[in-house]
């Protein structure tokens, strides 16, 4: 039986171990949210994104600043975060510092890159899994989380994937521009 089967109440989330934390505030800050809906686990709640994760972006940008790497051309963005993930394939484990914060940047710069050129905008998004920094619509309830598209490849040590995904989710937000 599937975690999200409709015929069985112990199944979805919490059946799973995963705490409901109750439903994410809605974009004006008032608790208008749906509440949890055991049918949808999955559905996405958007909300704006506060003063620490504005600085989040900022310090990730300054970074990929420093580094040189133009966050508006995906070419540079990409050719960098090659370079990051080699650096930190090569590099033995137990001299390696902080994923997280090794990979920080290319996350912004992702996220960024998707704000500049699409109708996204810096969010942060709560589902039956937990709460991240996106990018998001609220409109049509789509949402990308930068630190997935990164993180699993990073991890993997994989390289030259971000123009063409950037491209292939640039290219969604435009056919899904309202008329």
């Amino acid at each position: 039986m599937a975690w999200f089967s409709r015929k069985d109440k112990r199944s979805g989330p919490a059946a799973a171990g995963v705490p409901d934390d109750g439903p994410a505030n809605g974009p004006d800050g008032s608790d208008d949210a749906p509440e949890y809906d055991p049918e949808v686990p999955l559905r996405v709640r958007i909300r704006d994104v506060g003063d620490a994760e504005r600085a989040r972006v900022e310090a990730g940008l300054a970074a990929l600043a420093d580094l040189g790497v133009d966050v508006d051309d995906v070419t540079s963005l990409g050719a960098g975060l090659d370079r990051a993930t080699q650096e930190w394939q090569a590099t033995p484990a137990r001299k390696r510092g902080d994923e997280d914060a090794a990979r920080e940047p290319w996350v912004v710069g992702v996220g960024e890159h998707l704000v500049r050129h699409s109708d996204l905008e810096w969010a942060l998004v709560r589902d039956a899994f937990g709460t991240d920094l996106a990018v998001a619509q609220q409109r049509d309830d789509f949402a990308v989380v930068p630190a997935n598209l990164v993180g699993a490849r990073w991890m993997a040590g994989e390289t030259g994937w971000l123009p063409g995904v950037v491209a292939h989710l640039l290219r969604v937000r435009e056919s899904r521009r309202p008329d």
